[in-house]
């Protein structure tokens, strides 16, 4: 016990210096920051959902393409 009365003002400046710093963060901080990261990924990234219909689209645009192609040179 008597060690720990010697170091608590060294333990306590610690503790106040990791609090201070954000070193330590609560759940709610983490939660926060989870939703934020999440928010930033949907709005620069797409799902691949989207992405798959939107090649599935390219795909019929360009067999729409070619048969108008065909069409332009057998005639």
């Amino acid at each position: 016990m008597d060690k720990f009365i010697y170091y608590a003002p060294i333990i306590l400046i610690v503790l106040v210096f990791l609090i201070n710093e954000r070193l330590v963060v609560t759940p709610e901080q983490l939660e926060k920051k989870h939703r934020e990261i999440l928010k930033d990924i949907e709005m620069r990234f797409t799902t691949i959902k989207s992405f798959e219909d939107l090649k599935s689209q390219f795909t019929d645009m360009k067999d729409k393409i070619d048969k108008i192609y065909d069409c332009l040179i057998l005639k």
